[in-house]
């Protein structure tokens, strides 16, 4: 992914309990080509969560991303709204800071410098 995928002002952040914060981003700010998997998850908080294949510059990063298209009341205003696995790009930034990404595969959270204390996805983090 050595092009721009994606570049906005109106990101969201998504702050789950001992997850990094996932910055959600409304499609009309996202430059790839985003092609629907056949996988998807469930959250209690997000609903149905869908997968994408991020394609940009010839290049394709499978599964990298996701939506919330239907959201419960909490979460509603990510509706719409898609993320990535910032490990699965060459590099994702917050400003002028390069995102590290969370540990772990099983959560897409951005990793800043004022991000404080332990997250989860680290083997054996994964239970609380």
């Amino acid at each position: 992914m050595s092009e721009l995928a994606a570049e906005t002002t109106r990101a969201l952040r998504d702050l789950d309990t001992h997850h990094a914060p996932t910055c959600y981003i409304p499609p009309e700010d996202v430059m790839a080509e985003l092609i629907p998997v056949h996988s998807s998850t469930f959250c209690e908080g997000k609903g149905q969560v869908p997968y994408f294949d991020v394609q940009n510059g010839g290049t394709i990063a499978a599964r990298a991303a996701w939506a919330s298209p239907s959201p419960n009341l909490s979460f509603k205003a990510l509706a719409g709204r898609g993320t990535s696995y910032a490990a699965a790009m060459d590099a994702c930034f917050v400003g002028e800071e390069r995102v590290i990404p969370q540990s772990g595969d099983f959560h897409g959270g951005w990793v800043t410098s004022n991000l404080h204390g332990r997250t989860k996805g680290a083997p054996g983090t994964e239970h609380w």
